[in-house]
């Protein structure tokens, strides 16, 4: 069986075709859900509970082996997450000016070098072929395929770029007794698409995402002030209130992500959100892109608190 491949399909990919079911109100078509290729084998299952306490280095093993797919919203305290997208290097430059003007949604944290699986200022192990616990892969403005390893489709000419992602002040919120509803609940966070213009370049323009998490009405002020030390991490809200001010219907029915009640006494607050360069780089079509399924991040080694997003170096003795 010389030069024959074989990808093994196992239970971890049943449950990502049920979950694909829920995609089907923002996909384009629903037939563009075409493979399920990049299955990876493995012995047991790992649960968000188990990884609690997990460190990121063990929380990107767990992912690296397939035993974990799921959402990282609380995972490794303490640690940078970060959005993904990864596309050809003759449209990086564009979409890095345009993360450039824009950078509440698109806080650039990282750049992978052509063809260089590897982020070395972010982690000294990370394959951003495997790291991540699931990836969409568009094709032409199309969502092709949902899957947890791109090793398949990976190419020379690709460049990853790394965004700082709101999961990362999420746990200076919980040591302030902010409570985030999400976490509490163990679903993603919801994020709905704005009326908000973002700031164009080259090919690259749209619309603003955002994420809710209600605060309670006395602690608004504090989760402004806290959010806004981390502007690596989308920084401070950008609205609160009626979700009509920036385009937004429903609460009940978010564009992405899990619905959170919003309770008496409390204010839904709106932070940019990492979702944005997805739908920028779908309205782009090009010929290939691949971001992280959205709460679905890459988790750093870098502290979340570090003043800048490079991993230093461990000195060595002689």
């Amino acid at each position: 069986m010389s030069g024959t491949r074989f990808t093994p399909i196992n239970l971890k990919n049943l449950s990502l075709l049920i979950e694909n079911d829920n995609l089907i109100d923002w996909m384009p078509a629903c037939d563009d859900f075409t493979s399920i290729r990049g299955a990876r084998m493995t012995s047991r299952s790992t649960s968000h509970s188990d990884l609690i306490a997990a460190t990121a280095l063990d929380v990107r093993a767990a992912i690296r082996s397939g035993a974990y797919t799921g959402h990282t919203a609380g995972l490794a305290a303490g640690k940078l997450q970060c959005n993904l997208a990864i596309l050809p290097e003759r449209f990086a430059l564009d979409f890095l000016r345009f993360c450039q003007r824009n950078p509440k949604p698109c806080p650039i944290v990282g750049v992978g070098d052509t063809g260089e699986a590897s982020l070395p200022t972010l982690g000294r192990d990370i394959d951003i072929r495997t790291d991540v616990s699931k990836y969409r892969v568009f094709r032409n403005g199309t969502l092709s395929e949902e899957v947890t390893d791109i090793s398949d489709v990976w190419a020379d000419d690709l460049v990853t770029v790394a965004l700082g992602c709101s999961f990362t002040f999420e746990n200076a919120l919980l040591r302030n007794d902010i409570p985030v509803r999400h976490i509490e609940k163990g679903l993603n966070v919801p994020m709905y698409r704005t009326n908000i213009d973002l700031v164009p370049a080259g090919r690259f323009g749209g619309k603003m995402v955002v994420t809710m998490r209600p605060i309670p009405q006395a602690q608004v002020a504090q989760a402004y002030e806290i959010s806004r030390r981390f502007p690596q991490a989308h920084g401070a809200p950008i609205a609160k209130g009626d979700p009509a001010q920036i385009g937004i219907a429903d609460l009940s029915q978010p564009d992405w992500g899990d619905a959170v009640e919003v309770r008496s006494g409390e204010v839904p607050v709106y932070w940019a959100c990492g979702v944005t360069p997805q739908n920028v780089l779908l309205d782009a079509g090009l010929p290939i892109c691949i971001t992280h399924s959205p709460g679905h991040m890459l988790i750093a080694d870098v502290a979340e608190d570090a003043e800048t997003t490079i991993l230093k170096t461990p000195k060595t003795t002689n």
